[in-house]
C-alpha cells in the first residue's frame, strides 16, 4: 500500500493555496525536487522577491522546507517539498462555513486552472517530446451510475493505485542511481528516461 497524502484539515492552511503562484510553484518544486527561488522564478516568469514572499509562506503552514544539505554557499536558500509528502483535502472538511465553502471552491478552481494549462501546455509542445511520449500519453473520460458512497470508495482505489506506482518508480529510481544509471538518464531528461507525469483524475455527479 503506497503512503497516504497528508490530509488538510485548517481552513488556514488550505487558504495558503488562494493564490494561484504557490499553486504554480508547489507544482514546480514537486517537479525538480529541490531548487531555489531564483530557478523557480525563472520558470513561473515572476520576480524573485515575489516568489521568496510566496515560498515563505508555503513554508509557514509546513507544505515546504528548506533544503540544508543543498545550500552549500549560504547565499540562497534551497526548498522541497516538506519530506516528499503529498496533500489532500476534502469538501467534508471545509463546507459547514461560508468562509469554508468559498476557499474550498477557490482553491479547486485555481487547481483546475492550473492542471488545464499544464495540459494545454503539453498539446501546444507534443511534437517535442516524440512518438514514444505521445502515444503513451492518454486523455479520457468514463461516466458511471455510482452512488455517493460507491464513488468514495472509487475514489480512495483510485488514490491506493496511484500511490503505488508512485512508490515503484521511486525505488525504481534508487536502484537506477546505484548501479549508476543516473547519469546517462540525466541527458534524456530524467534517470533512465523518466519525466515527471501528470494524471488529473475527476469524479463528479452531473445530470445532463
Amino acid at each position: 500500500m503506497g503512503r497516504e497524502p497528508e490530509r488538510i484539515t485548517e481552513l488556514a492552511q488550505l487558504k495558503a493555496f488562494t493564490h494561484p503562484l504557490r499553486i504554480e510553484l508547489y507544482r514546480l518544486l514537486t517537479a525538480a525536487r529541490t531548487a531555489t527561488a531564483s530557478h523557480l522564478a525563472e520558470q513561473a516568469g515572476e520576480a524573485v522577491s515575489l516568489v521568496s514572499y510566496h515560498l515563505r509562506k508555503l513554508a509557514e503552514h509546513g507544505f515546504i522546507e528548506e533544503a540544508a544539505e543543498q545550500g552549500r554557499d549560504g547565499r540562497e536558500r534551497w526548498w522541497r517539498i516538506s519530506a516528499e509528502r503529498s496533500f489532500s483535502f476534502r469538501s467534508a472538511d471545509f463546507d459547514g462555513t461560508p468562509e469554508g465553502t468559498a476557499a474550498l471552491t477557490g482553491v479547486t478552481r485555481e487547481l483546475l486552472a492550473t492542471r488545464t494549462r499544464t495540459y494545454l501546455n503539453y498539446l501546444d509542445q507534443q511534437a517535442g517530446w516524440g512518438r514514444e511520449w505521445t502515444r503513451a500519453a492518454f486523455s479520457s473520460e468514463y461516466t458511471v451510475r455510482l452512488t455517493a458512497g460507491e464513488l468514495q470508495e472509487l475514489a480512495e482505489e483510485m488514490g491506493a493505485f496511484v500511490r503505488r506506482w508512485r512508490e515503484r518508480a521511486e525505488a525504481a529510481e534508487a536502484r537506477e542511481a546505484e548501479a549508476g544509471a543516473d547519469r546517462a538518464g540525466a541527458e534524456a531528461g530524467g534517470s533512465a528516461g523518466r519525466e515527471t507525469v501528470a494524471l488529473h483524475l475527476y469524479g463528479f455527479p452531473f445530470r445532463p
